[in-house]
């Protein structure tokens, strides 16, 4: 039986992250479940795409828990879902706090965190990647209309950063977290 990650699990390719808190996170899980069935991460918006780092995970984590207090909290708001069109990842588009998460961004994207993306950073909620080409519009519409449902506020606060680290097993574990301001 498998018990947890092991350090043979883990691998080199971390992200930070911050939670989305409920009721907002459960419905995302629900429809990012929907979507993509056995996909069991948590609802967050991203900081920092996943990258190998550099340096070690301890050295990375200082530079984030050295930042933090300089970042101070605000709050984010989510607004339609959209397709990129590169990637074919389904997302909740960030309307409100997109300048702020842009700047944290820049400000950790370096030392041993420093990592040439693939795609410029553009934050959003990702629901769905992966696809097939033929389940993207369907999923895409599903998407959108379940999105139209949601009677909460679309709205959440960004006040800690959760550093995670990825494993073979594609389990992301919570290597520590730390407030903003």
């Amino acid at each position: 039986m498998y018990n947890g990650p092991s350090a043979w699990d883990r691998i080199n390719s971390f992200a930070l992250v911050s939670y989305i808190p409920e009721p907002l996170a459960g419905f995302l899980d629900r429809l990012r479940q929907e979507l993509v069935p056995n996909c069991f991460l948590r609802a967050h918006v991203t900081i920092l795409p996943p990258r190998p780092i550099l340096s070690s995970p301890e050295d990375a984590w200082e530079v984030i828990s050295g930042v933090a207090p300089e970042l101070l909290p605000f709050e984010v708001e989510l607004a339609g879902v959209d397709v990129f069109p590169v990637s074919d990842v389904i997302y909740v588009q960030v309307s409100a706090g997109s300048v702020e998460l842009q700047r944290m961004h820049a400000a950790l994207n370096k030392k041993g965190l420093c990592f040439q993306e693939a795609f410029s950073y553009h934050p959003h909620v990702t629901l769905a990647q992966d696809l097939k080409p033929d389940e993207l519009d369907e999923l895409a519409r599903m998407a959108r209309a379940r999105w139209a449902e949601f009677s909460f506020a679309k709205k959440f606060a960004v006040e800690k950063m959760v550093f995670v680290q990825n494993t073979r097993r594609g389990q992301w574990l919570d290597l520590g977290e730390c407030s903003l301001g």
